[in-house]
């Protein structure tokens, strides 16, 4: 799966250059404009999926900015930033077509989970379209999974951690994220029970090729240090 792509559109220099690597570093591809009309053209030539949007913007209303990008990309989640926190700044913002607000000084962990939250909730443009990978199959309308079309009962969060390597085969996929997926974006526990699930996922798939015969199936490889990363079978 690529990385989702996010336009930051905020004239301070610190804020803006912040923003811009935190993004970068939490595998976003991110480009930062300083000004609002240089924004909605790179937003717009970028095929953006994200915007933060800082509402004091030299050259533009940032209310006015978000109806434009609003109706040029329907698709768009935009956060907006704003040292704004009246509650008529809000229902502004809100009804001009931005997604989620976020009053300036924010925490930048709390913006990190809720752009997952909000990208996790949006269908993939493939959603629900089975996903074959060798002998493998998910069909991720009815969340069924098959080995050589033999269908393979998995636990609900089985099922989950499976479709997320999947629709991410061949990329790393931190356990940060994994976690963040398929629990919840605030979880602070133990990720032991991630490795547990995995076993248990890796244990179900061995069993579903050995009763299909040999079937050929993807590989979920351990990447010590990040998560993991699933591989499809030689050849």
């Amino acid at each position: 799966m690529e990385p989702a792509v996010a336009v930051v559109i905020e004239d301070d220099e610190t804020v803006g250059r912040l923003l811009d690597r935190a993004l970068r570093g939490n595998g976003y591809r991110s480009s930062w404009y300083r000004t609002g009309w240089a924004g909605l053209a790179g937003a717009r030539r970028e095929q953006a999926e994200v915007v933060l949007l800082d509402l004091g913007l030299p050259d533009v209303d940032g209310v006015d900015l978000a109806r434009s990008l609003r109706a040029e990309l329907p698709e768009l989640l935009i956060i907006m930033l704003t040292a704004r926190g009246e509650e008529i700044d809000v229902v502004s913002g809100l009804d001009a077509g931005a997604d989620d607000y976020l009053v300036k000084p924010f925490s930048l962990t709390v913006l990190l989970a809720r752009l997952r939250a909000h990208l996790r909730r949006r269908p993939a443009p493939d959603a629900g379209l089975p996903v074959t990978i060798a002998d493998l199959t998910l069909d991720t309308a009815a969340r069924r999974c098959s080995v050589a079309g033999s269908e393979v009962v998995l636990r609900p969060k089985e099922y989950d951690l499976l479709e997320t390597l999947v629709l991410n085969s061949g990329s790393a996929v931190s356990r940060e994220e994994l976690m963040a997926r398929v629990w919840d974006e605030n979880w602070f526990g133990s990720t032991k029970t991630l490795d547990v699930t995995i076993a248990s996922l890796r244990s179900r798939l061995q069993a579903a090729g050995e009763h299909a015969g040999a079937a050929r199936l993807p590989t979920v490889a351990t990447l010590r240090g990040h998560g993991y990363r699933l591989d499809p079978p030689d050849g």
